[in-house]
């Protein structure tokens, strides 16, 4: 049996871990606070506040923003629904952007077409790892500067919409030769379980807003939304006579625990290490598949390099029916597959909003015959070679 994406669990992170459960801190505590300056270091970005998901620092980063009844966020059909979740929890509005068809990533003239003035921010997503034209994206914003209309402290010290990355799936990806992280205006990442970097549950906001903004006042902003608008957290508390705090705003409970921080600091320590092994699959994959039956995914070109988190592959000539027979076929010989993802204006809840997938074909086209293969560090050469014979055995039955 392979599995679809098990996490790699080394000594070195059981032994972090206990180290947390000795300590008596397993809370939001020092770990934590050396894994954010870890994180900021690695992405070159002044701030980094960690959190309990990604998508907790998405919500947190338009709340902040001030979105709110009324205000319009663009972000791509092609996403997993948390991306488009937030916005409805802010009680803003989604509008889909479809993409394009070389990267699944969102189309810039799209999200040119939809901006308008209620449109508060747009929310690009680094589908697979591999990052969107963030260049192309600020300077479609920077055209459309006239039509921002601001309310609030923050939406009038930026001038012009926010651009929030949905980057859950690149950490570690570059753009332009530099880490994902300091080309939006705030990036969120996640460290979910499947992710190449996890904390078993997790994420982090990296902050890179214009130098109008003060990243050190944004991180306690935010960590105070964070942890119920309490004004001090529990390390500071614990400082004598030190007790006493207030409640300054309704907040959220989206801290990050010290106990998944031991795991992120050991895993920061061999990243480097994780994304060449998984660089090695992902070519290896793309040697061994046909380009005349497949369509294989990128993992790197002159400007992009992904994070190779998914190998999301499309069969050429497959449908929606044929492309779930293949997934079974692959089950029954032991291998676990996946899809990424269903575009989410063809969820039953988007639907019944008003949403329809008609509006984004090339997101549907994407999605009819795509299936993501296994890909993770302890996958070995042989597995994938296993996986592929018997990939291109049922794709040749089916047809």
């Amino acid at each position: 049996m392979i599995p679809f994406s098990p996490p790699y669990i080394s000594k070195e992170m059981i032994d972090e871990v206990v180290d947390t459960l000795k300590s008596g801190w397993i809370t939001t505590g020092p770990k934590t606070k050396l894994f954010e300056k870890k994180l900021a270091e690695y992405c070159n970005v002044p701030k980094v506040l960690c959190l309990n998901s990604a998508t907790a620092g998405l919500e947190l980063a338009l709340r902040w923003f001030g979105l709110g009844p009324g205000d319009e966020v663009i972000l791509p059909a092609y996403t997993y629904s948390a991306t488009a979740n937030v916005v409805m929890h802010c009680g803003g509005k989604p509008v889909f952007a479809d993409v394009k068809e070389d990267d699944f990533c969102i189309d810039v003239k799209e999200v040119e077409k939809k901006i308008n003035e209620r449109t508060k921010a747009i929310m690009p997503v680094d589908f697979a790892g591999w990052p969107c034209d963030y260049e192309s994206l600020m300077q479609c914003v920077e055209s459309k500067k006239h039509l921002f209309k601001a309310k609030g402290e923050n939406q009038e010290k930026l001038g012009r919409i926010l651009v929030l990355s949905d980057a859950a799936h690149s950490f570690g990806s570059l753009y332009k030769g530099k880490p994902v992280g300091p080309f939006a205006d705030i990036t969120v990442f996640s460290f979910h379980a499947v992710k190449n970097l996890t904390t078993a549950e997790g994420g982090a906001m990296a902050f890179s807003l214009p130098e109008s903004f003060d990243a050190e006042q944004v991180y306690r902003q935010l960590s105070v939304k964070s942890l119920h608008g309490q004004s001090k957290d529990a390390l500071a508390k614990l400082q004598p006579g030190n007790w006493r705090y207030d409640i300054v705003e309704p907040g959220y409970k989206y801290n990050m625990t010290d106990i998944a921080a031991s795991l992120g600091l050991q895993y920061l320590k061999i990243y480097d290490k994780v994304l060449e092994r998984r660089r090695v699959l992902f070519e290896l994959y793309n040697s061994l598949l046909d380009n005349e039956i497949f369509i294989r995914p990128k993992g790197k070109s002159a400007e992009r390099e992904s994070s190779y988190h998914l190998y999301p592959l499309r069969i050429k000539g497959f449908d929606e029916k044929k492309r779930d027979e293949l997934i079974a076929r692959m089950a029954a010989s032991g291998i676990s597959t996946n899809v990424h993802f269903v575009p989410v204006p063809m969820m039953s809840f988007y639907q019944g909003a008003g949403y329809s997938i008609s509006d984004y074909p090339v997101a549907f086209s994407l999605y009819a015959n795509e299936i993501t293969l296994p890909l993770y560090y302890q996958l070995k050469d042989e597995e994938v070679k296993y996986i592929c014979e018997e990939l291109k055995k049922h794709v040749q039955e089916i047809r």
